[in-house]
């Protein structure tokens, strides 16, 4: 199994898993946009506040709805006459380019930079959203795919964590490197990024806690873990990756907030996408936030953490 179909096209099954883990999404956004068209041969000032209403009740959220609402009354305006057809061909349109911040054109482009090695990933998020389980994920892949991968168990305050991660290092079949329950998380991030360093490893994904103390905690923490790591690689991390749980709904834009005032958040994972109706946050969050998604979860399996395409998914939703 490649990495992303080695970031060129996804595979059959991978598409079949895009199409079943965002089915809920789906039905319950064209539900409530069928609503919301219901008898009207034509999209007025009623048909649009019906829309409004549906997008944000589809977890998309307010600001983002306002921005698509007044883009379609642009449309409105402009053509004088939309028949209620026209509606899911305007709308996905409208979405993609709201979309266009995940800098993602349909080709499934690698999502990072190997030219610097090691690229130094430190993963962010609150405790429960999938955060360790997408970095073994997206080790496993990695290291499928021919890259050299080293595990940093920065989360040194949930014992949970470090041996969940130590279970994937294992079954991924990379290194991790770790220290005892309690110990630092900076000098745990410092001797990841060190070994990694050492051995010419292509990645170090960098585990850190997602629950401390307050707000001025978590800010200063990742502060100092990422200074520690810039003493290494004075440029590192390259990525901040902050993983969200898509079933959450509006508590995903929240924890956006926190994050991303604490420190400085360059990419997003959606996780948790199957199985809810609620993935109108990944057009949301990306468009609130100005960050690209990165990647999306719609399963158990491996291959289920996939890698963000706009077109793909704007496709699932609305044909």
């Amino acid at each position: 199994m490649a990495l992303f179909g080695l970031f060129g096209s996804k595979s059959k099954e991978e598409k079949r898993a895009l199409e079943e883990g965002l089915q809920k999404t789906k039905s319950g956004i064209f539900d409530k946009l069928t609503r919301a068209v219901a008898g009207k041969s034509k999209v007025d000032d009623s048909t649009l506040d019906n829309i409004e209403e549906a997008l944000i009740a589809s977890d998309i959220g307010v600001e983002t709805t306002l921005r698509i609402i007044d883009k379609l009354e642009e449309r409105v305006a402009k053509d004088k006459f939309m028949n209620a057809a026209e509606l899911n061909s305007i709308l996905r349109g409208v979405i993609e380019e709201l979309l266009d911040i995940s800098d993602n054109d349909g080709v499934n482009p690698e999502p990072f930079d190997f030219s610097k090695k090691p690229y130094v990933i430190m993963v962010v998020g609150v405790n429960g959203v999938g955060k360790t389980t997408t970095i073994g994920k997206l080790a496993a892949r990695l290291k499928d795919s021919g890259k050299s991968v080293v595990l940093g168990a920065a989360d040194t305050f949930r014992a949970a964590a470090v041996e969940q991660l130590v279970v994937w290092s294992e079954r991924a079949g990379v290194p991790i490197v770790k220290q005892k329950m309690g110990a630092d998380p900076a000098s745990v991030a410092f001797d990841a990024v060190s070994n990694a360093k050492s051995i010419g490893a292509d990645v170090v994904l960098i585990d850190t806690a997602g629950r401390l103390h307050n707000k001025v905690n978590l800010m200063n923490e990742l502060t100092k873990i990422r200074n520690v790591m810039g003493k290494v690689i004075p440029d590192a991390p390259h990525e901040v990756l902050l993983v969200l749980d898509g079933s959450t709904g509006q508590n995903a834009y929240l924890q956006a907030r926190e994050f991303t005032k604490a420190t400085d958040v360059t990419a997003l994972a959606v996780t948790k996408l199957d199985g809810t109706a609620k993935g109108g946050v990944v057009i949301g969050i990306s468009d609130q936030f100005r960050i690209p998604v990165k990647f999306i979860g719609v399963g158990e399996k491996i291959e289920d953490l996939q890698l963000f395409d706009k077109k793909e998914f704007v496709g699932s939703l609305f044909e």
